[in-house]
């Protein structure tokens, strides 16, 4: 039996198999017939059997799978059976099928996972079992930056699919900052000309001393952008696209100046910027900023349905405002009280924007900040607090603190450790990540949506490297994410690492380019390039 991650719920085993063959049918019952058409096409080209349609549920004489949905289970929750009738997999709903559907993929083994059959003669089955199984959390996140390094559209594909295969539902698409603008917006078209590349990179941390003397850049087009929605869509997960205001935002002033403090630099002579950190030119909170911004939302909500629109809402620099006239004539104007409630005053305006339109804001926690906006959800990057403080004012959270979740930081205290930033986040440490902070009552801890797993791209220069800082640690995130796990420390990783001792295969199948174990390999070091290490414990906070 494959060794199944995330756990599930529940699994009884049997005493036989189901063996699959060239005559095995694959009945999709009414509102399964897309993740029937996935599951046909991927073990098509794994294992070269063509699953022929079958015309009812029992139409599988005893080596075929059916898909269907079935009353009183939740929207995710699934059901799979594998017995002398065949394989039987029901949902509370497409989606819950889906993940049922992926369990079987697992219990295939690795090769289900490749591109094309390795050998066209090998025998494939599914033990027989019942497995019972649901989500603990409705939102299990993956947050890649394509700001910083650009990811090329099959890249994203890719990561989509690894998301599936961990059972994960929302990815988090970071399409701008200081250092690029990612989305094609029409009506704003220097957003892309002239926002979208920087001349060079620097290589490793800000204070490295190295440079990468090429311009770096891309963007997604909107046909890309409605193609990798769709995609994510076929795989039941849901596509959350961050436009950061109104600080990390230098990419855009270099398009378009006047969205800046013009009264205090010349915008003009502003480029997208080929640093990391905090830059301090932020958006200027004028009425043609505001504008500028709606007709960039606007066109962003035709191309993503989803609930949630994170308009970032961090590390905005304040020292422009302190310094500009007109921004302090605009603070009296409004009648606000300092810097603070300024920033607060712009998340708000589209906080109310996007609530008429019937979508939902969510920023990172400083936008607690100055007073949080009506119906705005948080994204907890510092530490628990600023989740906590949500949750108990009545406000949906995502837990994603950066010393537990944040994946760029480095795995391994070694000196081989490639571009070490932060502190050391072992396997071990993700997998006994809680999300729901102990100090929240029940009531309160319901607003806790989920958790997020997050790749800032700084120091991760090709998809090479994305791989490296994401697996295996995003395996152990993604059971944190879904299963009912007991409290940290009465998890019991010696039994997870026995059955990733199975999952390296699948990674293997898919490609994956993660850390082993022993660590890195010779091409994957970076030896001399600068980091940021942060040593000790990182606060429980």
């Amino acid at each position: 039996m494959a060794e199944l991650i995330p756990a599930p719920r529940r699994v009884v085993a049997g005493s036989g198999e189901v063996r699959l063959t060239a005559y095995s049918r694959l009945y999709a019952g009414t509102g399964t017939e897309g993740v029937g058409r996935w599951l046909r096409g991927v073990l098509w080209q794994a294992t070269g059997l063509p699953l022929h349609e079958g015309r009812e549920p029992d139409d599988t004489e005893g080596d075929g799978i059916g898909l269907r949905l079935a009353s009183g289970l939740g929207p995710e929750e699934y059901r799979l059976v594998s017995d002398e009738t065949g394989v039987l997999i029901e949902g509370g709903s497409a989606a819950g099928v889906f993940w049922g559907a992926q369990t079987l993929r697992q219990l295939l083994g690795p090769d289900a996972y490749r591109k094309a059959p390795l050998d066209r003669d090998r025998s494939w089955s599914v033990p027989h079992l019942t497995v019972e199984d649901a989500p603990r959390f409705r939102w299990r996140g993956l947050m890649l930056d394509v700001s910083r390094h650009f990811m090329p559209k099959d890249g994203v594909l890719r990561y989509l699919d690894l998301m599936a295969a961990h059972k994960l539902n929302v990815f988090h698409f970071h399409l701008t900052d200081d250092q690029g603008w990612r989305v094609e917006i029409k009506r704003y078209s220097r957003l892309t000309e002239v926002g979208s590349w920087r001349a060079r990179s620097k290589f490793g941390h800000w204070a490295s001393p190295l440079w990468e003397e090429k311009p770096h850049g891309g963007f997604y087009t909107q046909d890309d952008i409605r193609e990798i929605v769709a995609y994510a869509a076929e795989r039941h997960i849901t596509v959350v696209p961050e436009i950061d205001v109104p600080g990390h935002s230098q990419a855009a002033i270099s398009a378009y100046p006047e969205l800046g403090n013009t009264d205090v630099i010349d915008t003009t002579s502003l480029s997208v910027w080929d640093n990391w950190g905090i830059s301090l030119n932020v958006l200027a909170p004028t009425d043609n900023t505001l504008r500028f911004y709606e007709g960039v939302f606007e066109e962003l909500l035709e191309l993503f349905p989803s609930e949630f629109i994170h308009i970032g809402g961090d590390e905005c620099a304040k020292e422009q405002w302190r310094e500009s006239p007109s921004v302090q004539a605009r603070i009296e104007e409004l009648g606000l009280a300092d810097e603070d409630e300024l920033q607060s005053w712009f998340i708000g305006h589209f906080d109310k924007w996007l609530t008429a339109r019937g979508r939902r804001l969510i920023g990172w926690d400083e936008i607690l900040e100055g007073g949080l906006a009506e119906g705005a959800a948080v994204s907890s990057w510092r530490g628990y607090e600023g989740g906590i403080a949500a949750a108990r004012s009545g406000h949906d959270v995502v837990m994603c603190p950066e010393q537990y979740v944040y994946l760029d930081h480095r795995q391994d205290a070694g000196a081989d450790e490639p571009v070490p930033i932060g502190y050391v986040r072992t396997l071990e440490d993700v997998f006994r990540f809680e999300p729901v902070p102990p100090q929240l009552t029940s009531a309160e801890a319901a607003h806790v949506l989920g958790t997020q797993a997050n790749l800032w791209t700084e120091a991760m220069e090709d998809h090479a490297r994305v791989d490296y800082q994401a697996f295996p640690r995003l395996t152990a995130f993604a059971e944190v994410a879904w299963s009912a796990l007991p409290a940290p420390a009465e998890r019991d990783f010696a039994d997870f690492e026995r059955r990733m001792a199975a999952h390296y295969e699948l990674l293997d199948a898919l490609g994956v380019g993660y850390r082993p174990p022993t660590g890195p390999l010779p091409w994957q070091k970076r030896p001399g390039v600068l980091g940021r290490p942060i040593e000790g414990t990182p606060p429980n906070r």
